[in-house]
């Protein structure tokens, strides 16, 4: 695809996302308020409730990128659209986890050009850890914390990842029988964009650009599933077909 694009704008872009990434990071850990965890008057557009911290980590995002492109948010639904480019974005992915102090929650840009995704990012805000692949470059990582480089991870891989397992329980009971183990942490562009770490990553439901966009297109390079009502990535052949031979008639 002939993309208009200059190398500045990628890396402009590229700082931009990053920059955001870690004033919110900053925020959190630094800023946050009993209030931010209280729900807003605001119903998002994807639907759900609408925390404070929902609003604060939009607008940071809005600020940072708005330039670049049109705003297209969970929170907000869709900012002008007069540019060449649309940014989509989960202010906050795991809203809930953060509400009640689960560990696993981050955010998800997606950058989009005539319907293909051309960049992705997907911030951890517990780790501190920003993945990204922009512009068909590799896979890169950026650390928000002081003195950390790299990020151990085993290569044997025990378990999977089924995002809204609690909604098919024929599922969970197909994959105990097949001895898959898996969890559902709640945070699904978190859990596909690390889908190399696990056996597979299922998400099943109702499926919004917000959750899987930055995802899919970090791990383009796996095996993928996508239905109206699935995703499945997994690095694993074998598992892949396993398991998708398990959901496609769900």
């Amino acid at each position: 695809m002939n993309i208009p694009i200059t190398d500045l704008y990628k890396s402009s872009f590229i700082k931009a996302v990053i920059l955001a990434n870690k004033k919110l990071f900053l925020y959190i850990n630094n800023e946050l308020t009993l209030e931010d965890l209280n729900y807003s008057q605001q119903i998002g557009f994807g639907g759900d409730k609408t925390l404070n911290i929902d609003l604060i980590a939009e607008n940071i995002f809005i600020k940072y990128l708005e330039i670049f492109g049109n705003i297209y948010s969970e929170e907000c639904g869709r900012l002008s659209n007069d540019k060449k480019f649309d940014i989509i974005i989960d202010p906050l992915d795991g809203s809930d986890n953060f509400s009640s102090n689960l560990p696993y929650y981050g955010t998800s840009v997606a950058l989009v050009y005539k319907n293909e995704t051309i960049a992705g990012f997907v911030c951890n805000l517990v780790s501190g850890v920003l993945t990204y692949k922009a512009f068909d470059d590799d896979i890169k990582k950026e650390y928000f914390y002081e003195n950390r480089d790299n990020l151990i991870v085993s290569s044997t891989k025990k378990i999977g990842i089924f995002e809204r397992a609690y909604s098919y329980p024929e599922i969970c009971t197909k994959l105990r029988h097949e001895k898959l183990k898996f969890r559902s942490p709640g945070a699904v562009a978190l859990s596909l964009c690390d889908a190399k770490n696990y056996d597979f990553v299922l998400f099943a439901g109702n499926i919004r650009e917000f959750d899987i966009l930055a995802s899919l297109y970090i791990c383009n390079e796996l095996f993928l599933y996508k239905t109206e009502k699935f995703v499945l990535i997994s690095e694993n052949k074998q598992k892949f077909f396993q398991i998708k031979e398990i959901i496609k008639n769900n």
